[in-house]
């Protein structure tokens, strides 16, 4: 089961979470460098063996945590004590000021927080709108590639206004945070926890491929 699961994922889609883990933890792969990646353990042990920075015991997650209650209390002058993991972002950040809130707040911490999206609905109908477009091109080319267009000009657009947050909670966010970018999320950014990458790792394919943390064992299969 282990493997079926990794080797349902599309190279591509691995691909691009590789270069977010390269923004992440400011590192860089070269042509070929993942070529004897086979397993998820590999995967873990490369990345840990490539970031040349100070090893230290602390935990990034809470670092990320005060960083953004200190941004927030900034940016929104919200009281740090009301500022919890368990505070709910949508008490903070109103629909009517949220892109400007979080636009503020984003440049407080230094790096963009991509914390909002068009509704479900609004997607779900544009993808669906592609996929049948796509099929309607081995019926009437015309109107297929029409659809096409539509979908995909509708999905850019959708994208561009989106307001409704994808996750709920600072706690939440400190962990997203923590995954895409570790390093500046850290007080430190020259010092890493060598300890904690690999849970970062697993929770980051877990979230991004919808996998199961269990089924994201060291031996789990990429290939």
């Amino acid at each position: 089961m282990t493997n079926i699961e990794l080797r349902n994922i599309d190279p591509e889609d691995i691909e691009d979470l590789l270069l977010e883990v390269e923004a992440s933890f400011d590192i860089k792969f070269t042509d070929n460098e993942l070529a004897h990646v086979r397993t998820f353990g590999d995967i873990i042990d490369h990345i840990k063996s490539k970031i040349k920075l100070v090893n230290t015991d602390d935990c990034t997650t809470q670092q990320a945590f005060y960083k953004l209650r200190r941004a927030i209390f900034t940016t929104l002058q919200i009281d740090k004590d009301r500022l919890t993991p368990d505070t709910l972002l949508q008490e903070l950040l109103p629909r009517k000021t949220r892109k400007t809130g979080i636009e503020s707040i984003e440049q407080a911490l230094g790096f963009k927080l991509s914390i909002v999206r068009p509704p479900h609905i609004v997607t779900g109908f544009l993808i669906i709108l592609l996929l049948g477009s796509f099929i309607g091109l081995f019926y009437n080319w015309l109107f297929g590639l029409a659809g096409l267009g539509l979908a995909i000009c509708g999905l850019w657009l959708a994208l561009k206004p989106g307001n409704e947050l994808d996750i709920k909670t600072v706690g939440q966010l400190a962990v997203k945070m923590t995954r895409e970018n570790y390093l500046k999320s850290r007080r430190n950014p020259k010092t890493y926890n060598n300890t904690e990458i690999e849970k970062v790792l697993t929770d980051w394919f877990s979230y991004d491929f919808g996998i199961d943390k269990s089924k994201l064992t060291r031996e789990a299969r990429l290939t």
